[in-house]
């Protein structure tokens, strides 16, 4: 599956610096507001450790790793809703994502226009949230009074349904935030709500701010009311680490006092708020990483890589991670025995080396 992160928030908050830095791309930066009107998209790699490891001992030439799609989107001001700045252009390219990176500005620029004068993260951060909220009231009005012409059997519970999101919304509360039984979250996804998205708070610093971490205790708030994870990131060093080479990246992150760059923080985190997992190939000159929802079968993940495979499956060959790095080699797991035969209906787990076995 690929994974698609949209790039929300007020305009000259940074959002295209980041993704810039994420993506390597050059999307305009400028001081003023709306300089991205159409979005920007980049393909990023999943850092892993994993993949790594197994190319130092298969010595892999060809290595490819999972990857997500990051796409830079057009500020948001107070009145998107209804229209205002970019707002209905912006509001139909964020239901396409799967993941909002919901970017603050938390650093002082003279020379950088910001839509209000002083700098307030939860009053800029309630704008967005707001206008999110005003959008998904308005799909919702208009769902409640289609249904409420209709009399086919199920109406009466689609209503139900309809009536509770709209009242959590009215107050406040994110879509994801209601609690909602099991059948009624399946109605919540057909909607497509924006505040139905996971959401990740990317709080942009400047260098000084990374060092003294000023934004924690307002984005420890914000983390707790929304149940949603946060990151901060100096957008200037986050550039500056992708000039340097590989080797050369932990250093410079160590002089920081970091041990991880915010942007590598903030693709797992998107990787994982889905829930997803990944497993591994190893074919011809090519060792490869795939990513995949958690409790994907092995028919399915077959599929994912080559349909002839998922027609023709028989039989998938399974050596967890683990146990391969402690042989070393296929030739010596399959030999110690820990290279087992699973069925088409087998939960594949994640760090898992699949084989797969098919018919043509």
């Amino acid at each position: 599956m690929s994974l698609k992160c949209g790039i929300i928030g007020l305009p000259n908050v940074g959002k295209s610096t980041i993704f810039n830095a994420l993506s390597r791309c050059t999307a305009p930066v400028a001081s003023y507001p709306f300089t991205t009107i159409q979005p920007n998209v980049g393909i990023v790699p999943v850092p892993d450790k994993r993949l790594k490891q197994i190319a130092s001992l298969t010595h892999h030439k060809k290595i490819t790793p999972a990857t997500i799609e990051f796409v830079d989107m057009a500020g948001l001001v107070d009145g998107a809703s209804r229209g205002e700045g970019l707002g209905n252009q912006f509001l139909a390219n964020i239901r396409s994502v799967d993941v909002l990176i919901h970017v603050i500005r938390c650093f002082k620029n003279d020379n950088v226009t910001h839509v209000y004068p002083s700098m307030d993260t939860e009053r800029d951060i309630g704008v967005i949230n707001t206008e999110l909220i005003l959008a998904d009231l308005q799909v919702l009005e208009r769902r409640i009074a289609k249904v409420k012409r209709q009399s086919k059997s199920g109406a009466k519970q689609e209503l139900v349904v309809y009536e509770k999101l709209h009242h959590g919304l009215s107050r406040g509360l994110w879509a994801s935030l209601i609690d909602l039984e099991p059948e009624e979250k399946r109605l919540l996804r057909e909607l497509f709500l924006l505040t139905s998205k996971p959401v990740i708070y990317v709080y942009n610093v400047d260098e000084n701010g990374l060092q003294n971490k000023i934004y924690s205790e307002a984005a420890e708030k914000v983390s707790k009311a929304t149940n949603a994870p946060w990151v901060a990131i100096c957008g200037d060093v986050e550039s500056e680490i992708r000039e340097f080479r590989e080797e050369e990246q932990l250093e410079f992150l160590l002089s920081l006092g970091l041990r991880e760059s915010g942007l590598d923080k903030l693709v797992k985190m998107a990787y994982q708020l889905l829930g997803l997992v990944t497993f591994y190939t190893i074919v011809g000159t090519e060792l490869r990483a795939w990513p995949i929802l958690a409790g994907t079968s092995a028919l399915t993940c077959a599929g994912k890589v080559h349909s002839d495979m998922e027609r023709g499956f028989i039989k998938t060959e399974v050596i967890a991670f683990d146990d391969f790095m402690k042989v070393g080699s296929m030739a010596k797991a399959r030999a110690e025995g820990l290279i087992r035969l699973e069925g088409r209906d087998y939960i594949v787990q994640d760090g898992d080396i699949l084989h797969f076995r098919f018919n043509l």
